[in-house]
């Protein structure tokens, strides 16, 4: 029997309560998962202990307003964002847009059309994933964050299209990874897919080997976000 799908995660930042609460309920009871953030500070804390699949960002808040959240998160991420503006709020619509929010819900807001809209947007992200990943099969490479693994010539680039050197270890790490995206592997299993008969049979051979791959990789090798470690268990190429 096959397991049914995780739900996706949603978060929402606003900073009135009420509202929060009651969004977080609806979409709950609706089979989402939810974590709520009062402000731009908590947001980014939550973003650097999950991956949610899109967010729930209102423009109006106190210290750091919604618009800066959101040209600061699109420096990093391009998760999808809907932003929560008051009905007058037509300038603050415009600018999102154009700074990169995927759409729009005005306050007070109606539940029913906002999650309508988190359906439309998490089916144009799922449809941009898949092309973006067959895209991928077809030139024979592989996104690892802003890098790309081409699998033909065992290449990793940069952002800048520039090459990153890389050695033929971390190169057949990069491939296991590739071939079980979204699967956790144990250090046995990145061991001996990986084929290579060089490597001390040692946990820290493969954890020494990942380090080194994150700092070439990550945007930010201290919080990884490409090559995830599963505590307990091993690593996700996610």
């Amino acid at each position: 029997m096959t397991s049914s799908p995780s739900p996706k995660h949603i978060l929402v930042c606003d900073d009135e309560p009420h509202l929060r609460e009651m969004v977080a309920e609806y979409l709950t009871e609706r089979g989402y998962s939810v974590a709520e953030a009062p402000n731009a500070a908590e947001m980014n804390a939550l973003l650097d202990r999950t991956r949610p699949a899109l967010i729930i960002l209102d423009v109006n808040m106190p210290g750091t307003d919604g618009l800066t959240a959101l040209r600061d998160l699109r420096a990093t991420s391009t998760v999808p964002v809907i932003m929560l503006t008051a009905a007058s709020e037509v300038v603050d619509r415009i600018i999102g847009l154009e700074m990169g929010a995927d759409d729009y819900v005005g306050k007070p807001v109606d539940l029913r059309e906002l999650e309508a809209r988190i359906k439309a947007a998490l089916r144009r992200q799922d449809y941009a994933d898949t092309e973006n990943e067959r895209q991928d099969r077809l030139n024979g490479t592989v996104a690892f964050g802003n890098c790309r693994l081409d699998l033909d010539g065992a290449k990793l680039f940069g952002s800048d299209g520039n090459e990153i050197a890389i050695t033929a270890m971390e190169f057949s790490l990069l491939r296991v990874f590739a071939e079980n995206r979204g699967r956790v592997l144990n250090r046995d299993q990145l061991l001996e897919q990986a084929h290579d008969k060089g490597w001390e049979p040692f946990d820290r051979s493969i954890d020494l080997r990942i380090s080194r791959l994150r700092r070439k990789i990550e945007t930010n090798p201290t919080k990884p976000e490409t090559i995830r470690t599963v505590r307990g268990i091993g690593y996700v190429f996610d």
